[in-house]
């Protein structure tokens, strides 16, 4: 059984449209350890949401893990992970976090709580009423 997670990327450094032209992504640099342990959770076909932080504050796609975690060799591989994604599909509608925050099904949300957390979890049914504000 997948898990569901989101994962925070800046766009301007690396949005959607980046993974969908490599087709498959690392997703390195995460220095957070709750992140970190998050990725570490993370298991091949779970899916996870692709959220562009500080521009834009919206989910905009899905992501699958390809590959599990292993040493990030851009910063210390001793502590840091990484995993690599391939795009699923970007939704009909990007949902605004601004949107999450007035849905009540989502008021346990992760990234409402630990806004400054970049990979959390997303629970099933959080899952399915994100995919619901996105056009399904």
């Amino acid at each position: 059984m997948p898990q569901y997670w989101l994962m925070k990327s800046e766009p301007d450094e690396y949005g959607w449209d980046d993974l969908v032209a490599e087709k498959e992504g690392t997703w390195d640099g995460v220095k957070n350890a709750q992140a970190s342990n998050n990725m570490k959770a993370m298991k091949k076909g779970d899916q996870v949401f692709f959220y562009h932080s500080r521009q834009g504050l919206e989910v905009v796609g899905i992501m699958e893990v390809s590959e599990e975690h292993s040493p990030d060799v851009t910063t210390d591989p001793d502590r840091w992970v990484v995993v690599k994604v391939k795009p699923a599909r970007k939704l009909d509608k990007a949902v605004p976090l601004k949107e999450m925050k007035q849905n009540p099904k989502l008021k346990d949300l992760a990234i409402i709580r630990q806004f400054r957390l970049s990979v959390a979890p997303v629970t099933e049914s959080e899952w399915d009423a994100i995919l619901e504000m996105g056009g399904g």
